[in-house]
């Protein structure tokens, strides 16, 4: 699965590289887009942050394709078995499909669904350390608002459920986005 994840994130960037290096319009009723954000991310108990980057492909109105890479900013403390613990998102990628709901020429709903994985690490004080890595079904809705025709702030929730555990993550989001 793997596999797939790097196999589709590299296609959505390998549409969307050619539009941001020349000044050809994009295919007729297609447009690109990139964002860049922060996601808070509740995760079995632990609040976790990360830096978060989508490249996308919307296809007229309605739908489209978008990739996610997240990279840990800040982890949290736990106590376990009576020894100090400190959790890290280490990294997160996953794609979606997304459907768009034009409420006006400024505001979308957004809804969007994919599968990701993601790689947590737990250490201790005494240099122990684990690191799980789980894939999961993402499910999740938002909405945007367009300043212009190139840009937009979008703020989104995000269910993360893990393939292997029963274990959850909760993600909120907001971003910064720019159409190319």
């Amino acid at each position: 699965m793997k596999a797939l994840i790097a196999t589709t994130a590299s296609a959505v960037l390998a549409l969307a590289i050619p539009a941001m290096a020349s000044a050809q319009t994009a295919p007729t009723g297609a447009s690109y887009y990139g964002s860049l954000g922060y996601a808070g991310a509740s995760v079995g108990g632990y609040d976790l942050g990360a830096v978060q980057g989508r490249l996308g492909v919307r296809f007229g109105e309605h739908f489209g394709v978008e990739g996610e890479l997240s990279g840990g900013t800040n982890g949290d403390k736990a106590t376990i078995g009576g020894a100090p613990v400190k959790v890290d998102l280490q990294n997160q990628a996953a794609i979606y499909g997304v459907g768009f709901l034009p409420l006006s020429p400024n505001i979308d709903l957004i809804a969007r669904v994919g599968y990701g994985e993601s790689k947590i690490k737990a250490s201790t004080v005494n240099g122990v350390s684990a690191v799980a890595d789980g894939d999961s079904w993402n499910y999740g809705v938002g909405g945007q608002y367009h300043f212009d025709d190139k840009n937009a702030v979008r703020a989104d929730y995000t269910r993360h459920d893990f393939q292997d555990s029963g274990a959850n993550a909760d993600v909120w989001a907001v971003a910064y986005v720019r159409k190319f």
